[in-house]
């Protein structure tokens, strides 16, 4: 089984979060973050991110803000109509 190195976790990390990963990768990640300690601060820095994140209330930037935002973002060259976004 190869071994992962820190740019490969780090690329993983989301789906690790998530349980997304195949059994074989997600023993492998847990491998090395049980050998590397700077691995297991950037996991635990990127659950407590996840968790403030999932503590914001809804719909904090006011409308105008907003409308303007998508303005700014359709005005831009090479935008492209979308659907979806209104």
């Amino acid at each position: 089984m190869n071994q992962l190195d820190c740019d490969q976790l780090v690329e993983l990390v989301t789906e690790f979060l998530e349980g997304a990963l195949d059994a074989r990768t997600e023993r492998q990640v847990v491998d090395h973050l049980a050998l590397c300690d700077g691995c297991g601060t950037y996991l635990d820095q990127m659950r407590q991110t996840a968790r403030s994140l999932g503590e914001l209330p809804p719909d904090r930037l006011p409308e105008s803000a907003r409308a303007a935002l998508l303005d700014a973002f359709r005005a831009r060259p090479g935008a492209e109509p979308r659907g979806g976004v209104t």
